[in-house]
């Protein structure tokens, strides 16, 4: 048992114990174990780029960084390959060349991040190296990654062992990025398809705007909050669960065209497309529709998945994903209808509830469902699963959408959209309601359905109220899921595959 600060102790294997003691031992040669800078000429990939094979034994002089990937002693000599963001370059050392610095190349380990200073050379078995004349130990890794063990096989190389486990390559991103390059790949694409749609969007005149993370009120969405408390005001504050609202009060403000990228909280529960922080970009365009919505939707994610994949038809999980424009629309209440036989605007709802217990909802929990609570669960469970082409499910009922306007050849009716691919939304989209009074009786519509125990519904919010009454351009707005985008761009099957750092249950 070995002793921590502040009186915590832990086992530490004998590998980590060795590493302590190569510390010791490094510090005892007076050199520091975590060095305060580098300055590095090339990375490994600008490195190798830089060799000509006319160059023979004297090529240029580089100055290269990075962890030991790779790590091998013959003696006198020893090789390593030293592994930064753009792929890995082999280190070539040797006792003669590198004088008192051979002590510290001794105290080496693999995962070690060191820099090295020589010229340029390719080895007899061609492999372009650096040849050391000084190396400078930048950072002492004390407990060594868990790199499977690798070896070549007829098919490829396979990895066996390593860090596989899910639940730890999530918890442990930072140790699962070191060891998997192909990790590192799926949050460069993301930031590149975050850039690609800020790109689109300026390009079209939106300008990207910030609104309130921490909010008096919550709505926007049917979610439950995060709570917190705020000392100085001595009041309740929420985590915003959508952004909604306050970017349509900057329309009545006079931005036209506005959106926001950034992070909604929900208190729910998580699965494979639920993570209680997410990331959101809501967009909000002055004299536009549902329909202007739609057409925009094709070309934004049609593009992103073009520009991230290569093309607009991408393979998934044995299906081919078409997102060529157009695409096919299916209506709420005709779908549902095709496939359950009954029409969930007027449909007794004891009917409704008997048709879920036999499609496989439990006879309790469909007693709790009420409203258009009752409606959306019989979407989920007749025609959800089978929305796997990117498909617009359009014309919501007025239960489900207290935020879209009333359709216009339809009362009962919104002029809402969703976009499903692979059988989950990745759009939610309306023509925004702009008339204050209408929004007024939706508003209180909620109030009644919160008092009747749904805890998803939206509160009253007076002041959205209020800047509806200074007037609101008819609009249209749209909101998109980017870790779910991601996980449809990647293949990846969950969405904690596409979070950084997803929610995990605290470890005992």
């Amino acid at each position: 048992m070995t002793s921590l600060p502040g009186g915590a102790s832990a086992e530490r294997s004998h590998v980590e114990e060795s590493r302590r003691a190569k510390r010791d031992a490094i510090e005892a040669l007076g050199i520091l174990p975590f060095a305060y800078r580098f300055e590095r000429s090339h990375t490994a990939l600008e490195a190798l780029a830089l060799y000509d094979d006319r160059m023979g034994e004297d090529g240029p002089l580089v100055a290269v960084a990075g962890r030991i990937a790779a790590l091998r002693s013959q003696g006198k000599t020893g090789f390593a390959h030293l592994e930064d963001s753009s792929g890995r370059i082999q280190v070539y050392f040797r006792r003669d060349a590198l004088g008192a610095l051979w002590e510290l190349v001794q105290l080496l380990d693999l995962d070690d991040h060191v820099g090295v200073s020589g010229r340029l050379f390719r080895t007899r078995t061609g492999e372009v190296t650096v040849r050391a004349e000084a190396v400078t130990l930048l950072a002492k890794s004390l407990r060594p990654l868990p790199r499977g063990k690798t070896q070549v096989a007829e098919d490829g190389v396979q990895t066996f062992g390593g860090l596989a486990d899910p639940e730890v390559r999530y918890r442990q991103r930072y140790a699962d990025l070191a060891v998997h390059p192909e990790v590192r790949e799926v949050f460069r694409l993301r930031a590149r398809a975050i850039a690609w749609l800020r790109a689109f969007l300026d390009a079209r005149g939106y300008l990207e705007v910030e609104t309130p993370i921490l909010q008096p009120l919550y709505g926007g969405a049917a979610a439950r909050p995060f709570v917190t408390h705020h000392n100085a005001l001595d009041m309740p504050l929420y985590l915003r669960i959508a952004d909604e609202l306050y970017l349509k009060r900057l329309l009545v403000g006079g931005l036209e065209r506005v959106y926001e990228i950034g992070h909604d909280f929900r208190n729910e529960g998580m699965d494979r497309t639920h993570n209680p922080e997410f990331t959101m970009l809501e967009l909000y365009e002055a004299y536009s529709d549902y329909e202007g919505m739609m057409q925009l939707c094709e070309e934004m994610v049609g593009g992103v998945v073009e520009a991230c994949c290569g093309s607009r038809r991408i393979e998934r999980d044995g299906t081919t994903l078409d997102f060529t424009a157009p695409w096919p629309r299916v209506r709420f209440v005709e779908g549902i209808r095709e496939r359950a036989g009954v029409d969930v605007r007027t449909a007794d709802e004891a009917d409704l509830r008997r048709l879920l217990v036999r499609r496989g909802v439990s006879a309790d929990e469909a007693a709790t469902f009420a409203g258009g609570k009752l409606q959306d669960e019989m979407f989920k469970a007749f025609l959800e699963p089978e929305l796997v082409q990117p498909t617009f499910l359009v014309d919501y009922p007025v239960a489900l959408s207290p935020l879209a306007k009333r359709h216009r050849d339809d009362a009962t009716l919104t002029e809402r959209f969703e976009l499903f691919v692979g059988g989950k939304e990745l759009v939610n989209a309306f023509s925004e309601l702009n008339d204050p009074d209408e929004q007024r009786r939706r508003f209180e519509d909620q109030a009644q359905q919160r008092a009747a125990g749904n805890e998803e519904a939206q509160l009253y919010d007076a002041d959205y109220i209020r800047a509806l009454e200074y007037g609101m351009p008819p609009a249209g707005g749209l909101g998109m899921g980017i870790d779910r985008l991601l996980m449809v761009i990647t293949g990846l099957p969950s969405i904690r595959d596409v979070i950084l750092f997803p929610a995990m249950r605290p470890e005992s």
